[in-house]
C-alpha cells in the first residue's frame, strides 16, 4: 500500500512539474525567484520531448508500481497520463515535436508580458 501512495505521490510530483514547465511564466510575474527554477524547468521538459528521452519521474512512479503489485507501462507521463485525455492514439514524433514548440511558444509569450509589464513599471 505504501508503494502505491510513494507512487502516487510522484504523480502528482510529475503533473505538477509538467504544469510548471508550460506555464511557469505566469508564476514568475508574481515571485520573482522563480525566475531560477523555471527556465531550466521549461527547458527540461522540451528536452525530454525533443529527444524522446524518459523523465526520471516516470521510471520512479513505475517502479514503485510494479513494487506495490501493480501493472506498469511502457509509455511515458505524458503519453500515458495526458495526451490520452488530449489526442488521440496516432500520436507520432511530429506531434511530440509541435508539443515541444508548443511550451517554448507559451513561454515565449509569457517572458514577453512579463519583461513588458515590468518595462512599464519603470
Amino acid at each position: 500500500m505504501l508503494w502505491g501512495l510513494a507512487a502516487d505521490a510522484i504523480l502528482v510530483v510529475h503533473l505538477a512539474f509538467v504544469l510548471f514547465a508550460l506555464l511557469g511564466g505566469l508564476l514568475v510575474a508574481c515571485w520573482r525567484g522563480l525566475l531560477l527554477l523555471h527556465p531550466p524547468a521549461a527547458a527540461w521538459a522540451i528536452f525530454v520531448e525533443l529527444t524522446g528521452r524518459g523523465c526520471p519521474l516516470t521510471a520512479w512512479e513505475q517502479q514503485l508500481r510494479l513494487r506495490a503489485g501493480e501493472a506498469g507501462y511502457s509509455e511515458g507521463f505524458v503519453e500515458h497520463y495526458l495526451l490520452p485525455l488530449l489526442y488521440p492514439d496516432w500520436l507520432s514524433l511530429p506531434v511530440q515535436y509541435v508539443l515541444a514548440a508548443f511550451v517554448l511558444a507559451v513561454n515565449l509569450a509569457v517572458y514577453a508580458w512579463v519583461w513588458r509589464r515590468r518595462r512599464a513599471r519603470s
